[in-house]
């Protein structure tokens, strides 16, 4: 049974194999290519170490830039990810149970771009089904063909018995048959 902040648990989780995604990029990987459309591992492993820093600012009532990278050099971007990933769990335990289960769309987009990551890289690293799955779930309520826009593809068919992972990144439109 899931407690009333599983979805903050499940975060972290998130946030930890993001982490260590972005620490296993070399510099003989930035310029390679990535599952996400146009974009090299450099761009990639930016993007997904400002995703925390991000979220901070999105709970604030900021506004976000989502374009923005985090302004540090790729040699950086573990630590800047680390230390904002840091701060947004802290973010979360403050929180009420009902607003906690809002954190499982941050977890799609960790799964999601973790997974494309080390896809791009060529590293492997054991993924927490969970966050497949709950990041999976989040995006099924609300991701259409209509609202995709240029950061989804349309979705991809996979098997049944795919795993939480091949589901979650095929209904974020990438193959991870490819």
């Amino acid at each position: 049974m899931d407690s009333p902040h599983q979805p903050v648990v499940v975060l972290s989780r998130a946030l930890d194999q993001a982490g260590d995604a972005l620490a296993a990029v070399r510099a003989e990987d930035l310029d390679k290519p990535t599952p996400c459309h146009g974009w090299t591992v450099r761009e990639l492993a930016d993007h997904l170490a400002a995703a925390p820093e991000h979220f901070l600012q999105m709970a604030r009532g900021e506004e976000v830039d989502w374009t923005a990278g985090t302004g540090v050099e790729p040699s950086a971007l573990t630590a800047h990810f680390r230390a904002h990933a840091d701060d947004l769990i802290h973010h979360w335990h403050g929180q009420s149970d009902e607003q906690a289960a809002q954190a499982d769309w941050q977890s799609a987009e960790l799964g999601v771009h973790t997974w494309d990551l080390l896809r791009a890289t060529g590293r492997t690293l054991p993924l927490d089904e969970e966050v497949a799955e709950r990041g999976l779930a989040f995006m099924q309520q609300g991701l259409t063909d209509e609202n995709r826009g240029g950061a989804f593809g349309p979705a991809v068919s996979v098997p049944d018995d795919a795993s939480a992972y091949d589901r979650l990144v095929a209904f974020a439109g990438r193959d991870p048959r490819a």
